[in-house]
């Protein structure tokens, strides 16, 4: 199946009800179950959300999974381990809802990015450097005029080595090649308790786009969270952080948390 383009992703549609019968729920984490703050490890775990994540998990058979750029570990400590199926950075990591762990070889070049990095950070105090395992990423959302040096550093970067490039909302990621989350997503629906269901992708940023082909392709779909002015290949839309918990909120009803 080929997905169509939208050009204008804030005339889509919100999503349809959430039935958790026969259906497979993917979801991003920052900007999507979390809102973006400046400094990423400020997002800490939420009473509404890890019960509305856990109650979701038994609704839905444990096809349910996070699929973040954030590690496994970290995904898993923001969400008090209320979802056994994570992928992490972007999917070079993957946890299993058996609670078996892939991961990717890192790549060698990513320790000479992370310096380049770090000197752009000491240059403005304001930036950040986040070190992954996998990849290494420069937040620069609390000093939005280096954003065209930032991208430039990272592009040459991503030139002269193996690495991969991955461009976010006021962040740039260079990462170990390999999987993304569209393979992340096709992974898990090739195994229990996946198989067969029709997946659901949620996810704000350019990193989700890939996730939402692979729903596509398998007969389901994608939806986007926040006003965007990029084309999407998600079907559906939610405004916020809040629209998408309540949304999720209303598949477990008589639920109180």
């Amino acid at each position: 199946m080929t997905a169509q383009i939208i050009t204008f992703p804030d005339l889509l549609p919100p999503p349809p009800p959430l039935k958790p019968a026969g259906c497979a729920l993917f979801l991003d984490l920052d900007g999507t179950l979390a809102p973006i703050v400046e400094r990423p490890e400020d997002v800490g775990p939420d009473p509404r959300r890890t019960f509305i994540l856990r109650r979701l998990a038994e609704r839905l058979q444990r096809r349910l999974a996070i699929v973040s750029g954030r590690t496994v570990a970290e995904v898993s400590a923001i969400t008090e381990d209320a979802v056994a199926a994570v992928a992490g950075v972007h999917g070079l990591q993957r946890r299993t809802v058996l609670g078996d762990e892939i991961a990717a070889p890192p790549d060698a070049d990513l320790a000479d990015a992370a310096a380049v990095f770090k000197a752009l950070a000491r240059a403005q105090p304001l930036m950040q450097v986040e070190e992954k395992g996998l990849s290494v990423a420069l937040h620069y959302r609390a000093c939005p005029s280096a954003c065209e040096a930032v991208r430039e550093a990272a592009r040459r970067l991503e030139a002269a080595t193996d690495l991969v490039l991955q461009e976010g909302d006021m962040v740039a990621e260079l990462r170990t090649a390999g999987a993304d989350k569209g393979l992340a997503v096709q992974a898990f629906l090739a195994e229990w308790p996946f198989q067969g269901a029709r997946p659901i992708f949620v996810g704000d940023d350019l990193t989700d786009e890939d996730g939402f082909l692979a729903a596509e392709a398998a007969g389901g779909y994608g939806v986007l969270v926040g006003p965007s002015n990029r084309q999407t290949l998600a079907r559906h839309r939610l405004p916020d952080v809040a629209a998408v918990l309540d949304w999720l909120e209303a598949a477990i009803p008589g639920d109180v948390a």
